[in-house]
């Protein structure tokens, strides 16, 4: 009788249009949302689904024609229990299309909670729709009318409800510091599928990315002389945030090697623009800033700018091509690479070398290493490298080999609150690896002799579970103190100190007063490269005695510049 009643199509009916609301009345206590805007977020999306779901008495068919919602409400329940908060949002679309799948399955690997609940929720519901389906299983017509009926005499209520919502919380609202809605924004699922189209239209803009900017010229020149041995680097990390590295006053030996390294400059209350990879990597890289980042989609990148600078460059990836700006701008280099589609077993000769025989963790960036000492010895006059780390990056355990791991125990890897020790153990463990990495590349610039410098940052931060919010990752709608908190080195060799030493001694004056990495990254790296160009930005540029920070913003997630202060954040 039971099961005769949970195979019935009223049942499967309730079963999906409650399912299907599950976000909705989370979203309630996650968004800090007015109470008529929750009542009209729960009821009016109810209504809804029950009337799409009364149009066709096969009701296990209609569940598979709304799959796309059912997967949206499953993928919202996964960010609603890593982030707190937040709707589906363009950046998170734009991640799946982003992402390789072996890094997406670490992932999932290590979200058991959230994926088991969702699957627990969603995938009986999918079973039975199929039965059903297979087995021609159909509502009675009786209630088909019923349900539509009561449908439609309850939407006309709720319709006038959501008007009143735009009266009573009006357009210039969020100006004067006060909740101001819009559909777009606060009911779900419209704003999930506004978010998709929105995402569809950044997709589109960055495939044509190669034709917009084939005739851009930065018409740039080196101001250094033209016989001098020069050799630059940047290296961007990935997920490392400053507040777990020993040079920033963490209480754990993070940077041993760091710490004691002549010549390095350590830049304070750091900020990236941008939580994600696709948006931040692509700042670094550009002129593009949070307040004018549409210049992103008609500019090259630094690549471009020292090559035609007279520097031949490189561009060195330990991250999977996939089809981003971050691939078009590497490409922009005489040479770009990335290491992990190379040839495996080369790979790991290089890699063994390089780590004494140790075996090398497959993701772990000291594989860059042999790729860039390759680069060194072609014996270029004026060269430009390029790094891109995969440094920090969930799972942390896989980042680095585990005989270089110092903090202990580093499992589980789980994503859950009760595992956040051994979480920040493997974590740390990432930084002490990228301290390696960079007193390698370090040391290797010294032993040259040539003028050189290494500037280092990272993309974004990382959460961990650090507060009461219990957030984890990045890539929140909402950024955090700790997701948007990265390092900001710069080492410069004895014969660069001696020969430019008007702008190490500028830098050292602008040590402590704050920097947005997106927006002075590019403009930095060009000055003390002796690179100029109409592009370059000096008040932005950390070798201007005269530069300021000026407000701190944050590029959301449609693509607008706000105050990063509208999120509690100095």
């Amino acid at each position: 009788m039971k099961l005769r009643l949970l195979l019935s199509p009223r049942f499967l009916f309730f079963y999906m249009v409650l399912s299907l609301a599950v976000p909705n009345v989370a979203l309630c206590f996650t968004e800090n949302t007015p109470l008529m805007a929750d009542v009209v977020g729960v009821l009016l999306p109810i209504l809804v689904y029950a009337l799409v779901m009364s149009l066709d008495r096969c009701i296990g068919r209609m569940v598979w024609v709304l799959f796309l919602l059912v997967f949206f409400a499953a993928f919202q329940m996964v960010l609603v229990y890593l982030y707190d908060n937040g709707v589906i949002a363009v950046d998170m679309f734009l991640n799946l299309v982003t992402t390789n799948p072996g890094e997406a399955m670490e992932l999932l690997d290590n979200l058991v909670p959230a994926v088991a609940g969702v699957f627990i929720l969603y995938l009986p519901l999918l079973a039975i729709a199929a039965w059903q389906w297979a087995k021609g299983v159909r509502i009675d017509s009786e209630f088909q009318r019923l349900a539509i009926r009561r449908a439609l005499c309850l939407i006309l209520p709720l319709a006038l409800l959501l008007v009143g919502c735009y009266v009573a919380y009006p357009k210039g609202n969020e100006k004067k510091g006060k909740f101001e809605y819009h559909v777009e924004d606060n009911l779900y699922p419209v704003n999930v599928f506004y978010n998709l189209c929105l995402a569809v239209h950044e997709s589109s803009l960055s495939a044509h990315y190669n034709d917009n900017v084939a005739d851009f010229r930065f018409n740039a020149v080196s101001e250094h002389a033209k016989d001098s041995a020069e050799v630059y680097v940047l290296v961007v990390g990935e997920t490392a945030r400053s507040c777990d590295f020993q040079l920033y006053g963490y209480n754990r030996p993070t940077n041993p090697l760091l710490s004691t390294t002549d010549g390095l400059l350590v830049f304070r209350n750091v900020r990236s623009q941008s939580n994600t990879t696709h948006k931040s990597v692509p700042m670094l890289l550009t002129a593009a800033t949070a307040d004018d980042h549409d210049r992103l989609h008609h500019e090259k990148g630094i690549l471009a700018a020292f090559r035609e600078a007279g520097f031949y460059t490189v561009f060195l990836s330990n991250q999977q091509p996939n089809h981003s700006y971050i691939d078009f701008l590497g490409s922009q280099a005489d040479e770009h690479l990335f290491i992990r589609e190379a040839d495996a077993k080369a790979d790991e000769a290089e890699g063994a070398s390089a780590s004494g025989n140790d075996v090398v963790a497959q993701t772990s960036d000291e594989r860059l290493l042999p790729f860039f000492n390759k680069a060194m010895a072609k014996g270029h006059k004026k060269l430009f490298v390029v790094l891109h780390m995969y440094g920090s990056h969930f799972n942390y355990r896989d980042r680095y080999p585990q005989s270089r791991a110092r903090f202990m125990p580093d499992t589980p890897t789980e994503a859950k609150p009760e595992n956040r020790p051994q979480l920040v153990n493997a974590y740390d463990n990432t930084i002490l690896q990228t301290d390696y990495i960079l007193h390698s590349i370090i040391e290797k610039l010294r032993s040259t002799g040539a003028v050189s410098a290494m500037m280092y940052t990272s993309d974004h931060g990382e959460n961990i579970f650090d507060d009461s919010c219990r957030l984890f990752l990045h890539a929140s709608p909402r950024p955090s103190e700790y997701d948007t908190d990265v390092p900001l080195l710069v080492w410069t060799s004895e014969s660069y100190a001696r020969e430019y030493a008007p702008v190490v001694d500028a830098m050292k004056s602008n040590l402590n007063k704050g920097v947005q990495t997106s927006a002075s990254v590019f403009p930095t790296m060009l000055s003390i490269g002796g690179i100029s160009t109409k592009s370059r930005v000096d008040s932005l540029s950390l070798t201007n005695r005269s530069y300021r920070m000026g407000t701190r913003l944050y590029l959301n997630d449609h693509n607008h510049a706000v105050p990063l202060a509208m999120y509690g954040i100095k």
